[in-house]
């Protein structure tokens, strides 16, 4: 049985006995974190781009917890230049981490670290998602987002068990778009992400709730510290 916790913005862990993966860790400085990076006990941290809000805690993680990055192949290189074991691949490639397959797919967004003090911007390669394919589950984790049409194509090519899907609204999709991207993704169960972490992403997930119920799909609003188990 696979153990999927939401910590809180982006951030999901899935878990299975001693495997167990992150994805988008941004815990310091995140008033809705459910966790700290040190109690985190991972083998892979995986990042869907490169956005304080999806990396901030990754190179720490790996570093306590001996753990490889795996990201699109330009931040993978800036990863490993902050001193952890990176592995990269790019969209539509797939990776066999032995206790589960990754495949990376397209995310419309942008991607780039920003460095204030030398008003810098460091191109860090497109922004993906990930389905991740686990002891006969598929678990989409979408990234940052808008709506587009490829997400047709991946809902009739893969089964899938749940869909973590940004609906935040400004940066991302908004909830209508969401139920949207639902709907052609054809997922079993949906988990809103990228909402509620500031006021600027502000939604309500009762609501989103009951308008993917109105479309005839399921979906769970999870709070920080909640999981769910498949």
């Amino acid at each position: 049985m696979l153990k999927i916790a939401y910590h809180g913005h982006s951030c999901v862990q899935i878990t299975q006995g001693d495997q167990s993966l992150i994805i988008d860790p941004f815990l310091t400085g995140n008033p809705m974190a459910a966790v700290q990076p040190e109690e985190v006990r991972v083998q892979h941290v995986l990042l869907t781009h490169a956005h304080t809000d999806h990396i901030q805690d990754a190179a720490a993680i790996a570093k306590n917890n001996d753990a490889t990055v795996i990201a699109i192949h330009e931040l993978a290189t800036y990863m490993s230049w902050q001193g952890v074991q990176t592995r990269d691949m790019n969209i539509g490639g797939r990776m066999d981490l032995g206790f589960s397959q990754l495949q990376m797919v397209p995310a419309f967004h942008s991607s780039a670290i920003i460095v204030p003090e030398r008003k810098q911007i460091i191109y860090a390669g497109m922004p993906a998602g990930f389905l991740i394919h686990w002891d006969g589950r598929t678990i989409l984790h979408a990234g940052d987002t808008n709506l587009y049409s490829d997400m047709k194509l991946i809902g009739e090519r893969n089964d899938i068990d749940v869909a973590f899907l940004p609906m935040g609204d400004l940066y991302t999709m908004g909830p209508e778009d969401a139920v949207e991207a639902a709907k052609w993704l054809k997922a079993k169960q949906v988990v809103p992400v990228h909402y509620n972490t500031f006021d600027l992403i502000k939604q309500d997930g009762s609501k989103f709730e009951a308008l993917l119920s109105s479309h005839g799909l399921s979906g769970r609003a999870l709070k920080p510290g909640d999981s769910i188990e498949l």
